[in-house]
């Protein structure tokens, strides 16, 4: 038996490297069901962020990976619209997995929960996956061709 029966994690999941698969493997490691808020286009534009990858591609890599890292795993994908989108406003949520990066927004959140009368969710902070060099792992460093989706250093010749 889990910790927590339902849980809910996100992100933009462009190019997924190790720092995502360190994210869901503790969200799938404590809950029975894990709901993932997958971003939008429109709402990652606005973040100011450049997609390789469209929301449907995005998708199936993600269906495509938890079902290859994490089988027999149940899980939930929701198209994000905005930073929390309906999943985490539900009153079954229990707990936030987010990232040190995005651990501010679990205040955010059960400020909101509180507006609707909903129970907060535990705020589980999961440190940044770093690099081979000890800086983060992150899409931008892997679209720059700094490092590798697990973390290894390119070298550039």
């Amino acid at each position: 038996m889990s910790e927590f029966s339902l849980v809910a994690t996100g992100g933009t999941f462009d190019i997924i490297h190790r720092g995502h698969l360190t994210l869901l493997s503790d969200a799938f490691a404590i809950s029975d069901k894990v709901i993932i808020g997958l971003t939008s286009d429109e709402l990652a534009e606005k973040k100011g962020k450049l997609l390789i990858n469209k929301y449907k591609n995005r998708l199936v890599n993600l269906i495509t990976v938890i079902l290859k890292e994490f089988p027999n795993s149940s899980f939930q994908i929701n198209k994000l619209d905005n930073d929390f989108g309906p999943a985490v406003l539900e009153k079954e949520v229990e707990a936030l997995v987010v990232s040190d990066e995005t651990s501010n927004q679990g205040t955010i959140l059960n400020q909101l929960r509180e507006e609707k009368k909903l129970p907060p969710v535990k705020i589980i902070t999961v440190p940044m996956f770093l690099a081979k060099d000890g800086t983060r792992i992150s899409t931008t460093r892997i679209k720059n061709s700094e490092i590798d989706t697990e973390g290894n250093l390119l070298s550039i010749d």
